[in-house]
């Protein structure tokens, strides 16, 4: 992920996207470069508009997730009310248990 990550911070900064620019922000973060996965990178973004698939992601992303969440189902909502009954009874027990020693 370092490697696009670099790429879009060079897009991002408004640089050519080339080996040494990959090379040199990779170095600056630390990472140990990989020259081979550097030119399979630039070779993968040479046909690639940057700006047109951040759109197309960010467009996909809330889609994704605007579908993935839906209303509780009412299963669910009968379980959170059984989970916080139990919850009720637990600490009324345990109440009852400290006031004794206090009895």
């Amino acid at each position: 992920m370092e490697y696009i990550y670099a790429a879009l911070l060079m897009h991002s900064a408004g640089k050519e996207i080339t080996e040494e620019g990959i090379n040199s922000v990779l170095e600056s973060a630390g990472v140990e470069v990989n020259e081979s996965r550097v030119k399979a990178l630039i070779a993968a973004l040479e046909d690639v508009d940057i700006e047109e698939a951040i759109a197309s992601a960010a467009f996909a992303a809330p889609a994704a997730s605007a579908s993935s969440s839906s209303e509780p189902t009412e299963e669910a909502a009968e379980e959170a009310a059984e989970e916080e009954e139990e919850e009720d009874e637990s600490e009324e027990s345990g109440m009852a248990g400290l006031g004794a020693l206090f009895g």
